[in-house]
């Protein structure tokens, strides 16, 4: 399995280019239309389903006050909205009959430092 690597749009771009037989650039400016009316329809509020693939949606957290674990004082967070996505039929299936990665731990060196850096 290869799981745990990062495709980028240049690479997903490719792969469609390449089982299409289209033009990268034609492929490239479908793509980045198709994540742009993402984009707007999300930032009108609106619910995108995709059969089988997925649902996504806009969703409001309420404002709250969370606690900074250094000093334990309580601090404001704003309301915000935020994108919420829900993994369709097709993706479950594929999700669950394909192997879980397994994830390395860190090394011990790496504990208590600020998002495991050195």
């Amino acid at each position: 399995m290869t799981g745990n690597r990062t495709i980028t749009k240049r690479e997903a771009v490719e792969r469609i280019a390449e089982k299409t037989g289209l033009k990268k650039t034609d492929v490239k400016a479908v793509l980045q239309e198709f994540l742009d009316e993402i984009i707007e329809a999300l930032g009108k509020g609106d619910r995108l389903e995709f059969r089988d693939f997925g649902v996504f949606e806009v969703r409001e957290r309420k404002a709250r006050t969370a606690q900074n674990p250094k000093t334990l004082e309580p601090v404001p967070v704003p309301a915000k909205r935020t994108v919420k996505f829900k993994a369709g039929r097709r993706m479950k299936e594929q999700l669950e009959a394909s192997p879980v990665a397994e994830i390395e731990p860190k090394p011990a060196s790496y504990a208590g430092t600020p998002n495991g850096q050195l």
